[in-house]
């Protein structure tokens, strides 16, 4: 499925990396995806969730939360109020980027935080639980010897799946103030609490504690045998499998694109995400992507470069145009491989070109052609190759109206 990686900008100033998992054909819905503790946005339960909703259609954000994964900042600096905060910008940043969460997905204590930002995102119909705790301050129970300590020298160093993590007391604290199961009866909006009875990391009594909170309309499915980690593949295929169903009744599918009869030209809208400083959203018809620069020239590096789409439209152009003639004359074409790169030479090393002075812009391609195919019919191909309608535009004048839009 295509993945989209960028960073948007935390509630503490932080770049928070995140990544988009998106559907081959239309998006019906986007989901927002929120990671267990300490885990991260490429945690295999988070990441085989949000492929298999992208094979049903629904496009799934996920990110790292502040000091994890590929973020910034410091894990010991957040806090269960902080981490809520970043999933509202998620949230935003995806409304800007491209459409509001209709479905949120929460795992772990990452459910917990789900059912806390979810009154602020209005445009989500449809919260999913997997193994939530029913009370944030559940998370503690991992480190209760450390406690006192953390709370007397004001941090302290705790292991947690065997790995090292500062706490600070401003965490306890704040874990301790959350009201969650009230944040819950005022939900309105659909849930589905999915949790395994042999879970033995966050007890079967949290599912009975929110399913007994929330109004309806609310659902609860038994993850039977799985672990809190959802660790089996089969067991997250499950559960992508439910919530694209069950979320279906809640939300509203976005309509399908009809078919491009290819009578008129689409628009290409490129648009800035800001979470970046050359990010760009490029979307043509049902088709999104983004386009960057490398993080040498200051991108990020998370889609094609603007000359890269050039030479990637010459090489479509012309694979597309050689398969064409091909059946057209039933050539034995088995596959055709177009490499292209584009550089700046002087105008002076240039022969044949009218140009004399200064730099000339240099596009090299080079063809491989597969198939069974004598050298007459290797040679037309290629003759065929310089007739693609895109080589035509590049070689030829070209017009560019630009005017300010309204």
């Amino acid at each position: 499925m295509p993945h989209e990686r960028f960073q948007f900008t935390g509630v503490g100033g932080h770049q928070l990396a995140a990544a988009l998992d998106t559907p081959d054909g239309p998006i019906k819905a986007y989901a927002l995806f929120a990671h267990c503790f300490t885990c991260g946005k490429d945690v295999l339960a988070a990441k085989r969730i949000a492929v298999a909703l992208a094979a049903k259609g629904i496009a799934t954000l996920r990110f790292d939360f502040t000091g994890l994964g590929s973020s910034e900042g410091e894990f010991a600096n957040s806090t269960f109020s902080s981490n809520v905060a970043d999933l509202v910008r998620a949230a935003d940043h995806l409304r800007e980027m491209r459409t509001a969460p209709a479905i949120l997905i929460g795992h772990s204590l990452g459910g917990a935080a789900i059912l806390a930002a979810a009154g602020q995102i209005p445009e989500a119909k449809a919260v999913a639980t997997i193994a939530a705790p029913s009370d944030p301050v559940h998370v503690t129970h991992f480190f209760r010897d450390r406690i006192e300590d953390i709370r007397t020298q004001g941090e302290g160093e705790v292991s947690l799946a065997g790995r090292p993590f500062r706490i600070k007391r401003e965490f306890l604290d704040d874990v301790a103030e959350q009201k969650l199961m009230a944040q819950v009866k005022q939900l309105h909006k659909a849930l589905l609490i999915m949790h395994s009875p042999t879970d033995d990391t966050v007890g079967i009594d949290n599912a009975t504690h929110i399913f007994s909170a929330a109004r309806h309309p609310k659902s609860f499915v038994s993850l039977a045998e799985a672990d809190h980690l959802l660790s089996g593949k089969q067991d997250a295929a499950y559960v992508a499998d439910v919530i694209g169903a069950w979320a279906e009744r809640y939300i509203d599918i976005a309509p399908q694109p009809a078919a491009d009869t290819g009578s008129a030209p689409r628009n290409v809208v490129v648009q800035e995400t800001r979470a970046g400083k050359f990010q760009q959203i490029v979307t043509a018809g049902p088709h999104r992507m983004l386009a960057d620069e490398p993080v040498a020239v200051g991108g990020q590096d998370s889609g094609p470069g603007p000359y890269d789409f050039v030479l990637a439209g010459l090489g479509a152009c012309t694979s597309m145009t050689m398969r064409m003639y091909a059946d057209r004359k039933s050539l034995p074409l088995g596959r055709v491989t177009v490499t292209l790169t584009h550089s700046k030479i002087y105008a002076k090393d240039c022969e044949e070109c009218e140009t004399r002075e200064g730099m000339l812009d240099q596009i090299d391609r080079v063809i491989r052609i597969e198939g069974d195919l004598d050298a007459d019919q290797r040679k037309r191909l290629m003759e065929i190759a310089d007739k693609c309608p895109v080589h035509k535009t590049l070689t030829s004048e070209v017009r560019i109206v630009t005017k300010a839009a309204e």
